[in-house]
């Protein structure tokens, strides 16, 4: 049953993040004259949907993603039918067709705001007491290991006393790879023990896997929109650094990647925990879909902005003998991903 329920949550929350997208494709698509053929929610076989105008509307059997065909676009289908129409893809204007690939990002990065500030609006803002009450241990952290919880008061690092947030994690930070001696109240017990912080990659300090107590601050709507654009573009400067150290090998792919059985897990997880940790959830999920497909690999969404822009220099279009076969190493590479990230999913 734990299985049924897991699907139930995923599905709705997956269905928003691929209908966001491909409708900012669709919108974008009908906006600049170009005909589509069918905009379909998950991947074929089709299983029902009805033909509306031009468009076949439709729900398709393989439920990992969606795609809206255009006339006269080489894309995933591998249709390299291009007459001439008016109402074709490669017809547009190639500043017309940047924006109909952008679109579908741009929806995904739309919706993260948009579920931020009604976070923001509901909830209020999370703002620090700046005391040295633990409000988060990462779970399988170093903190984890140690035995820290929830609302334990950290009272000295190497016997020095701390009395602020700020210097608790300036002598965390100043101490990677080098054992401290932490003390820590609970419940009136006093506890210490001995940790290494481990050292982050990214920013060259110390961490041991824990964060502040804090509380929540209401905001009116405008401070919601403001404070959600913020987290969009921390968020999107964090990811876009992640991304780079996979490339570069500082992170571990096979740790650190999540494919959708792992992605269900969460989800059903996050939704156990309450409706606004479900969305920032799928808040965040719908930042990293956007980010993700703008790289510049073919078969994505970054791999037809990187094909515009060479037409672009160029003055005209890649050959279709050439789309076609880059398309083909772009889905063939996207197919292996995939089935390595599923079989890691299933090995964790």
């Amino acid at each position: 049953m734990e299985l049924v329920y897991k699907i139930l949550v995923f599905i709705p929350v997956l269905g928003v993040l691929i209908f966001v997208h491909e409708l900012g494709h669709f919108l974008a698509a009908k906006w600049a004259g170009i005909r589509v053929e069918r905009f379909s929610l998950g991947f074929p076989p089709r299983m029902f949907g009805k033909k509306i105008g031009d468009t076949d509307y439709c729900i398709s059997w393989i439920p990992l993603g969606g795609y809206v065909k255009m006339t006269g676009m080489i894309d995933e289908s591998m249709d390299t039918q291009i007459e001439g129409h008016p109402w074709e893809f490669m017809s547009k204007p190639v500043w017309k067709r940047f924006i109909v690939i952008a679109a579908g990002p741009f929806m995904n990065i739309v919706l993260t705001i948009v579920f931020f500030a009604a976070l923001n609006y509901f909830y209020g803002v999370p703002q620090s007491t700046n005391e040295t009450i633990i409000g988060q241990v990462i779970a399988n952290s170093r903190a984890d290991s140690l035995g820290l919880k929830e609302n334990d008061r950290i009272l000295s690092v190497n016997g020095e006393r701390v009395a602020t947030w700020e210097e608790l994690t300036r002598r965390i930070h100043a101490n990677p790879r080098k054992a401290i001696l932490l003390a820590w109240e609970r419940n009136g017990e006093v506890l210490q023990r001995e940790v290494v912080p481990k050292l982050d990659t990214q920013d060259q300090k110390g961490k041991i896997g824990i964060g502040p107590k804090v509380e929540m601050r209401p905001v009116g709507l405008g401070e919601s929109v403001t404070f959600a654009g913020v987290s969009t573009w921390f968020l999107t400067r964090e990811i876009g650094k992640f991304i780079g150290r996979l490339f570069t090998r500082q992170e571990s792919v096979r740790e650190n990647l999540a494919g959708p059985v792992k992605m269900m897990d969460m989800a059903f997880q996050f939704a156990q925990m309450g409706f606004d940790k479900l969305m920032n959830f799928v808040a965040l999920i719908s930042l990293q879909l956007a980010l993700v497909n703008l790289l510049p690999i073919p078969a994505l969404d970054g791999g037809h902005l990187l094909f515009l822009g060479i037409e672009g220099i160029l003055r005209r279009p890649l050959s279709v003998r050439v789309r076609v076969v880059l398309q083909q190493v772009g889905m063939a590479l996207l197919l292996l991903l995939m089935v390595f990230v599923v079989f890691n999913d299933f090995q964790k």
